[in-house]
């Protein structure tokens, strides 16, 4: 016989049972009090357990030397009436002759249910790294949902007689807002995403968290994480720092603009003109800088005007004009970089074979029949092989369109007659083809 029996045998005692709609872990208590004691954890036997599917039901027998735990997993429904259940028969033996009650507690576990913690992150400073005194409140706002998996670690890690839902929760809160709030506040400098830009990229964000939470709820907490949903991430559009931070980026990116732009006439312009593109790389770095310079020039009157019409120095407006002068020079300095990189490949592929148009000096990959600039043809002139000839008197060489021999003066390819019969021949020729009789 098994520790549980068909419902018909025995008599009708307690129900344990879990009636809970939401929960993860549940403690049935036949009296219905909030405290373990023996009397309530001292299980009849005719008692039915039921258990659905996707429960888990754990008894724990207190020992001397520990706890035991025997799992019931759902679907299940039977009436207890022996002790020859595993763990449970080798504490009761034979002693009781499976007849008297058992203490044990006992615990629905929910293995099917999905729980969910909505959170959201309070104000937190985000930083530009390009404006390291522009910190920028952000909020974040979004889920989580985890189930359990492997139930006989989480029991192992969980005291389930202490199990609270709510600890719990802001257990996992904590490790979620730490996780969340370190990712958020070094992917601007880590990924080069600008602080405002963050709103647009939340997606991309959202991966970058998920594997750290996954792992830590996995290793910390023994649950599974099914889904991370980062939902929101907003800024404080009324703090000062936020505008500070979107007047600076946008004359920044105001200025790269016209730059790029003014590189980009400058570039047709070039094709046109057919400049050497050496020296047009030195004016394109230096028309590059003097634009910054002028742009840079004036930020120390940033805010600095007021009615009154003030002219004075401005402090803001100068600290906010070094701070953007360091970013623009560090981005002039890789544009430069970028355009000493491109001159050298240019010369590399001049030195390596390319064709330099004799026209407009265009440098053309190596194999090109047409400049991609002028449409000048790269094709060399094919240099024909100099045929010679043999002088009739001397027998020397000379060039096939020379007309006189330049060793005895004899006309080239001069014609003579057969004394005989008056047949022409040929230069060279030294019997009449017609009578046979012997050239002189």
């Amino acid at each position: 016989m098994g520790l549980f029996g068909n419902k018909e045998e025995g008599g009708l005692m307690d129900v344990i049972r879990c009636d809970e709609q939401e929960y993860l872990v549940w403690k049935w208590r036949p009296s219905g009090g909030a405290n373990s004691t023996k009397k309530e954890n001292a299980i009849r036997y005719g008692s039915s357990l039921r258990v659905k599917d996707g429960e888990l039901a754990v008894f724990v027998y207190q020992q001397k030397d520990g706890s035991m735990q025997d799992f019931i997993v759902g679907p299940y429904d039977q009436t207890i009436k022996t002790a020859n259940f595993p763990v449970l028969s080798s504490i009761v033996g034979l002693a009781f002759g499976g007849a008297s009650p058992f203490q044990a507690e006992i615990y629905f576990i929910n293995l099917s249910g999905n729980i969910q913690i909505k959170f959201g992150i309070p104000y937190f400073d985000v930083f530009d790294p390009r404006f390291l005194d522009f910190g920028v409140p952000t909020v974040v706002r979004g889920s989580i949902t985890f189930n359990i998996t492997d139930y006989k670690a989480f029991i192992k890690l969980h005291r389930l007689i202490n199990f609270e839902i709510e600890d719990f929760k802001k257990q996992i809160k904590d490790a979620v807002t730490k996780y969340v709030k370190g990712t958020i506040t070094n992917i601007p400098s880590e990924k080069g995403i600008p602080v405002l830009q963050l709103e647009t990229k939340i997606l991309e964000i959202n991966e970058l968290i998920h594997p750290k939470i996954k792992e830590s709820l996995e290793n910390d907490f023994v649950v599974n994480l099914k889904r991370f949903d980062l939902a929101t991430i907003e800024f404080d559009k009324e703090s000062e720092n936020y505008h500070e931070l979107r007047r600076v980026t946008a004359g920044l990116q105001t200025k790269k603009m016209e730059v790029e732009l003014d590189i980009d006439l400058k570039d047709k312009t070039m094709q046109v003109e057919g400049k050497n593109i050496n020296v047009y790389q030195i004016d394109k770095q230096t028309e590059v800088l003097k634009t910054a310079a002028e742009g840079l020039g004036n930020m120390g009157n940033i805010g600095g005007g007021g009615e009154g019409g003030g002219g004075g120095m401005n402090p803001a407006g100068m600290m906010t004009g070094m701070m953007m002068g360091g970013a623009m020079g560090n981005q002039m300095a890789g544009m430069m970089n970028q355009m000493g990189q491109n001159v050298n490949q240019q010369n590399q592929q001049t030195q390596q074979g390319s064709i330099v148009c004799p026209k407009c000096n265009t440098v053309n990959p190596a194999n090109t029949k047409f400049c991609s600039s002028c449409g000048t043809s790269l094709i060399p002139p094919v240099q024909q092989q100099e045929q010679s000839q043999p002088c009739s008197n001397c027998k020397v060489q000379f060039p096939a369109n020379a007309k006189f021999c330049p060793s005895c003066g004899t006309p080239a390819n001069q014609e003579k007659s057969c004394a005989d019969c008056g047949t022409k021949v040929a230069t060279g020729v030294k019997f009449c083809p017609n009578c046979g009789k012997g050239i002189v």
